[in-house]
């Protein structure tokens, strides 16, 4: 199979089931605009999380990594009335786009966006009692991908769901003599889930228009 049949299975599913829409095509645009990496989920991606978020019932959720705010416009459309998301970013121009992106799409009254070092931020948000939260989506720097899923642990509660991109890294991941720090990032991350009693978890492989990778999905399944 090729990149291009995987590309082209995507065009049709999101065809069919992800409808365009207007708010989601404008930050697409404004975020290669701005040079932006094209790094966001993929539109059928996004409703995917969109889903799993309203599926679990999140009132409130927790982003890692905002980029030009895609993937958050997705995850805040999801929450009911009165849900709020926080979604954490280190780079400043990355935040400007994605702030506007949210206030075209009629959200930046339910995004919280915290500028800065994830993990500085999340401390932050624990000091500030800010959680538990029903759903955490990671997609961030690799390396730091242990660190996160600590930190989602502390700021969730039995029952939240915590999902990980990138986990698979077109199949590196089970190259145990990787010298790839993204590609070590997440085997220890995987280590973790395997360990951590408070969780449930697994992991997919996934093909599409974004080549080959996957998503690692956690059920916390104990206080922490």
């Amino acid at each position: 199979m090729s990149q291009e049949r995987w590309s082209a299975v995507d065009r049709y599913i999101t065809d069919l089931l992800v409808p365009s829409d207007a708010a989601l095509d404008a930050a697409l645009g404004a975020s290669a605009a701005a040079d932006l990496p094209p790094i966001n989920v993929a539109p059928n991606q996004g409703k995917l999380l969109h889903l799993l978020a309203r599926i679990q019932g999140a009132r409130s959720i927790l982003e890692i990594g905002t980029l030009g705010g895609y993937s958050t416009i997705w995850l805040a459309r999801a929450l009911p009335p009165g849900g709020r998301l926080v979604t954490l970013e280190l780079d400043p121009k990355h935040a400007e786009v994605a702030r506007a992106n949210l206030a075209r799409a009629g959200l930046a009254d339910v995004v919280d966006l915290r500028l800065g070092r994830a993990l500085d931020t999340l401390p932050a948000l624990a000091a500030e009692g800010r959680g538990p939260f029903d759903f955490i989506f990671i997609d961030a720097d690799k390396p730091s991908n242990p660190d996160y899923f600590s930190w989602a642990l502390k700021l969730s509660r039995r029952g939240s769901v915590i999902v990980v991109d990138n986990v698979v890294r077109k199949g590196a991941v089970a190259d145990p003599e990787s010298a790839d720090p993204n590609v070590q990032g997440v085997q220890r991350l995987n280590q973790l889930l395997a360990a951590e009693p408070r969780v449930s978890a697994t992991a997919v492989q996934t093909v599409g228009s974004k080549g080959y990778d996957g998503f690692a999905i956690a059920l916390v399944t104990a206080d922490p």
